[in-house]
């Protein structure tokens, strides 16, 4: 069982909604892009979110709309060991620095936890943190093929980010 580490953050000063997942899988980490694998939601669900069909770009158009739409990507753990991609299988985390990072995005509204690690994890992270108090903490069904309920009905909970985010 070797160390993942995760990738950079996706943000810019203009991130208005921040997704945290929990740490790329296997198929992330040998693509090094967020999301790779091919049956994991997050592409379609945020793209249907955006209004853009962001499965369908090359992977840096993706995060540079992304990035001017407000939105930005990391994960909760920067580094753990794990032997293949489930969270279950999750050993000594290391945390990111969620508390720098989220502290340094002044147009931030919204942190979303793309499925149950990342909300447990995360929300411990950025407890009690004062420049916070006005972002919405916002608990999302993961967009892991491994979670087993319809993309319709992971979009449907994924809408509420469109709140947060600028017309």
């Amino acid at each position: 069982m070797g160390r993942s580490v995760g990738f950079d953050p996706v943000v810019d000063a203009r991130t208005r909604v921040l997704i945290l997942g929990s740490l790329p899988g296997d198929a992330s980490l040998k693509a090094a892009q967020y999301y790779a694998h091919p049956r994991n939601g997050f592409w379609p669900l945020i793209g249907g979110l955006l209004g853009e069909d962001l499965p369908a770009l090359p992977y840096e158009d993706r995060l540079d709309r992304l990035k001017a739409r407000g939105v930005g990507l990391w994960d909760v753990i920067a580094s753990a060991e794990r032997s293949g991609s489930l969270d279950a299988a999750i050993r000594s985390p290391e945390a990111a620095n969620l508390r720098g990072l989220a502290g340094g995005l002044p147009q931030l509204r919204a942190v979303a936890f793309n499925g149950g690690l990342a909300a447990k994890l995360g929300r411990r992270i950025l407890a009690d943190m004062a420049n916070l108090e006005r972002v919405a903490l916002i608990d999302l069904p993961s967009s892991s093929p491994a979670h087993a309920i319809s993309l319709s009905a992971k979009a449907e909970s994924w809408a509420i980010l469109s709140d947060f985010l600028p017309e």
